[in-house]
């Protein structure tokens, strides 16, 4: 390959660099923004599926993101790869706040005060816990990611489509103008030849 490293990068490195951007979360966010905005799709699909990813932020399903913002993109006719953009919205610095609140608003729904479900202690490790004791802190999450994630679905939708309708109208000026002036050009470079 024309880009790889010569030497893998030891495992350490590449856990922090997929926790912590190489250079900053302003120019990954960036990175993801100009992404989004260069996609080639109505301005409706690529808003459709960025929200759809940003909805499936709230759940507490880490490893499906991708697969559930596809399928909620697919059945609202967004775009497939701006929901895996949309996704985004889930990382490493927004997740203890958007599961925090996702929780609280499920004991909220559910008219629980927070005694109903004891803390679990996580010292240990997610994984040393059976399902029966993490059950119904998930279940808890999944009820308040419902309304958070549709609430967060149409603030990106409509954000997300002015941008881009906005991007992709000033583009199609941009173009027209650059072809406006190439048709001035041509006439005149002929007439000069003969």
């Amino acid at each position: 390959m024309l880009f790889k490293r010569r030497d893998r990068a030891p495992i350490h490195e590449r856990i922090r660099v997929a926790l912590w951007p190489r250079r900053s979360w302003r120019r990954s966010f960036s990175y993801i923004g100009k992404r989004v905005l260069r996609l080639s799709a109505t301005p409706h699909a690529i808003a459709a599926g960025f929200a759809a990813g940003a909805m499936v932020s709230f759940t507490p399903f880490v490893g499906l993101h991708f697969i559930i913002a596809g399928v909620i993109a697919y059945v609202t006719k967004g775009n497939i790869l701006a929901s895996a953009l949309g996704t985004a919205v889930g990382n490493p610095l927004t997740f203890p706040f958007i599961w925090t609140a996702s929780y609280r608003v499920g004991l909220l729904i559910l008219g629980a005060h927070g005694g109903h479900h004891p803390p679990i202690d996580m010292s240990l490790g997610l994984l040393a816990h059976s399902w029966d004791s993490l059950r119904p802190v998930i279940s808890t999450m999944l009820i308040g990611a419902v309304p958070l994630g549709i609430i967060s679905w149409i603030i990106f939708y409509f954000l997300v489509r002015g941008i881009v309708r906005s991007f992709q109208e000033a583009r199609r000026r941009r173009i027209e103008q650059h072809a406006a002036r190439r048709a001035e050009l041509k006439p005149s470079s002929l007439g000069s030849e003969g």
